[in-house]
């Protein structure tokens, strides 16, 4: 799932015309590394949770900018499989 999810984020940063030749689960999506300004920042957010159904508070998508690519999408992993465990949960 974390490899769809890291394609997905790849592929939408590409379609918001950011340079992701050297992008890798270490880069830094703000200011230190892919340079995102807040507002690509909440952009991004927003197209991965219509795509994978999660939600991120408005805190998260403020700090989103200090997290790595492997900490966005570990985070988006992570809640999509315990939304998933709280679905089996259910019923």
């Amino acid at each position: 799932m974390s490899t769809e999810i890291r394609t997905f984020v790849i592929d939408s940063l590409k379609e918001m015309n950011y340079d992701v030749s050297d992008v890798d689960d270490h880069s830094v999506l703000g200011p230190a590394g892919l340079d995102l300004e807040s507002l690509a920042v909440a952009e991004l957010a927003v197209r991965v949770e219509d795509e994978y159904g999660v939600k991120f508070t408005d805190e998260e998508q403020e700090s989103a900018g200090m997290w790595t690519l492997g900490e966005f999408v570990g985070t988006v992993s992570g809640r999509i499989q315990q939304k998933a465990g709280a679905g089996d949960a259910a019923v």
